[in-house]
């Protein structure tokens, strides 16, 4: 469970870095799942390049499901609903946070000022993403 999400954070955070990547090499930027392959491709090079095994097995069967399964229109939609799921947090962690104003607990609300900023910058990640 863990190497799985660990490497799918992994596959994000470059899904995001790629285009500006290929942007300052003046070639047009990579989008969509071209862009992920790309991305894991560089980071599997770098894992054989550091000689970490656990890291290349694992890049190595990201990078064979998403050139088997990813499509542009279906990448598409899983944004959209990432877009959509993260809208509905922050919407729930609103609520959350009036909630703890009516209640006036200093301490409750820090943290769900904390919880709803965190949900926001999630969305707009998810809104970038959508974008690319």
């Amino acid at each position: 469970m863990f190497r799985s999400s660990a490497l799918m954070a992994a596959i994000l955070a470059l899904g995001c870095a790629g285009p500006l990547l290929a942007a300052e090499s003046g070639k047009p930027p990579l989008t969509g799942c071209a862009a992920k392959r790309a991305n894991l491709e560089t980071q599997l090079e770098q894992a054989k390049a550091q000689g970490n095994g656990n890291r290349v097995a694992g890049l190595q069967t990201a990078l064979e499901k998403v050139k088997t399964y990813c499509t542009d229109a279906t990448l598409s939609q899983e944004r959209k609903q990432n877009v959509l799921d993260a809208e509905k947090d922050v919407a729930q962690r609103e609520k959350d946070l009036r909630k703890a104003m009516s209640k006036g607990d200093p301490q409750k609300i820090e943290k769900r000022k904390d919880k709803l900023a965190e949900a926001r910058a999630e969305l707009e990640q998810a809104k970038r993403e959508l974008e690319e």
